[in-house]
């Protein structure tokens, strides 16, 4: 964009984008001759990781399609590079599917909705993220039991509040698009019906209570009179009690060395927050799906007394695995580019998040485990509730993207009928086949005895 284009410039430009790259383009899916064994992309992730935990991420893998699709950005990402692109840039979540959008508290204790997830963040086509968004529905919808009028209706409702949300942004100026958020007090006023309203506000005072008192108790147990992080292996290990050959000691000295690196990345006033605190005990803790066996520790840190602490998550950050088809990252360290793309598409992000350089050269991210976090029960969900999901979802992607892309010339290639709508619904359609031939794929994988799938 230049000083000089108008937003009707803008527009117009997208539209032009249409005659080179069709709308209708986006519906199709088919693998590529070439295509890499998705297995494999999956077992190479694993060569970095920490071996005795890749078993683990097996098994949570395994559960199901969509558990699968969960893990499984790598095997996308490859297969978005070979489909019709844009070429308009947007800073990308990079695995926008719908479990990565979720609640939490912003620095002035409100609740908002917003992504929440940003390992594979890069800049790229923003095409490439409603694809992932709207594929997710038809496989959680699928794993739900939903049928195809169900599944299609709550794509649709995913790429039209995406749409709709985009032109919205068109009509506004550029300070009240970058203000612009769902709270959950929004969203809950707005619920058709009094006992999805109830829900929602159970939800939220449940999310409200998440902090490190919370987080103290779940984690944490007395051992001669003092608080320390809670044995529980494998999912919560304490440095202390680590399988390996590590000097414990050394493991805790690298870690507060850290710390102190880590606190140079935040802003000063809160550099004086955290100065406040010091490191009380360190463990490791096993998170999520895909992230199983990447270096994922937890930090205990108290200020006044044992009545005042703090959980901190340090989060290894690799290579995004869009980087092997989009410019590499600017960023000298992976940790500082999930932070920089967080702080770009999120309204609000955690004062606590920063980043770090660790031993042994991994990167790592730092921020709160618990501040008033809360997810979608998508297994409990209806076909009528999941839709309503998928419209907050297409809107929250949308806001991120105007962020940092072209709104103008975004809303201008989408247009305001069907046809964009359309042909996402058909892919997402394709592509969630795809992704369950590649589940099959992966559990014969696990059945043979080439990959190896445990509890944990």
């Amino acid at each position: 964009m230049t000083e000089s284009a108008t937003p009707a410039d803008r527009v117009a430009r997208g539209k032009e984008i249409r005659k080179i790259v069709p709308r209708s383009s986006h519906a199709a899916w088919a693998p590529s001759a070439d295509r890499v064994d998705p297995v494999t992309l999956i077992t190479n992730q694993d060569k970095d990781r920490l071996q005795f935990l890749v078993p683990i991420r097996h098994y949570r893998m395994a559960e199901s399609a969509f558990t699968f699709y969960r893990g499984a950005a790598a095997i996308m990402a490859a297969d978005l590079a070979g489909t019709p692109s844009t070429g308009l840039t947007a800073q990308l979540c990079g695995d926008a599917h719908l479990s990565n959008f979720g609640s939490f508290g912003t620095p002035t204790r409100e609740q908002i909705f917003d992504i929440n997830d940003f390992d594979e963040t890069l800049p790229g086509p923003w095409e490439w993220d409603l694809k992932r968004l709207a594929a997710s529905f038809v496989l959680a919808g699928r794993d739900n039991g939903f049928d195809d009028d169900d599944t299609r209706s709550m794509t649709r409702m995913a790429v039209a509040g995406y749409q709709d949300a985009m032109a919205k942004f068109t009509t506004m100026t550029t300070l009240d698009v970058w203000y612009a958020h769902l709270t959950l007090q929004q969203i809950t006023d707005t619920l058709p019906k009094k006992k999805d309203r109830n829900r929602a506000t159970k939800a939220s005072a449940k999310a409200r209570a998440k902090g490190s008192l919370r987080a103290l108790d779940k984690l944490a147990e007395k051992i001669d009179g003092k608080f320390r992080i809670k044995s529980d292996p494998p999912l919560l290990i304490p440095l202390r009690d680590l399988p390996t050959s590590d000097d414990p000691d050394e493991l805790r000295a690298e870690a507060e060395r850290s710390f102190e690196e880590y606190k140079e990345t935040l802003a000063d006033n809160r550099k004086v927050l955290i100065d406040k605190y010091h490191v009380v005990d360190v463990g490791l803790k096993v998170v999520g799906v895909g992230s199983v066996g990447t270096r994922c520790l937890i930090v205990l840190l108290e200020a006044n007394d044992d009545t005042d602490p703090l959980f901190l998550q340090i989060k290894e950050a690799t290579e995004s695995v869009l980087e092997a088809y989009l410019p590499e990252s600017t960023y000298s360290y992976h940790g500082e580019r999930v932070v920089r793309g967080q702080r770009l598409m999120q309204v609000a992000s955690d004062i606590f998040l920063g980043w770090s350089v660790g031993g042994a050269g991994h990167a790592f991210y730092w921020r709160q485990l618990y501040d008033m976090k809360g997810s979608a029960e998508v297994s409990k969900m209806s076909p009528r509730r999941l839709k309503m999901y998928a419209g907050l979802c297409g809107w929250t992607l949308a806001h991120s993207h105007a962020r940092s892309g072209d709104p103008f010339a975004i809303s201008g290639y989408i247009g305001s009928g069907t046809v964009f709508v359309d042909a996402l619904t058909e892919f997402a359609h394709a592509y969630a086949d795809q992704g369950e031939q590649d589940y099959a794929a992966f559990a014969a994988a696990i059945a043979s005895g080439r990959i190896e799938a445990k509890e944990g």
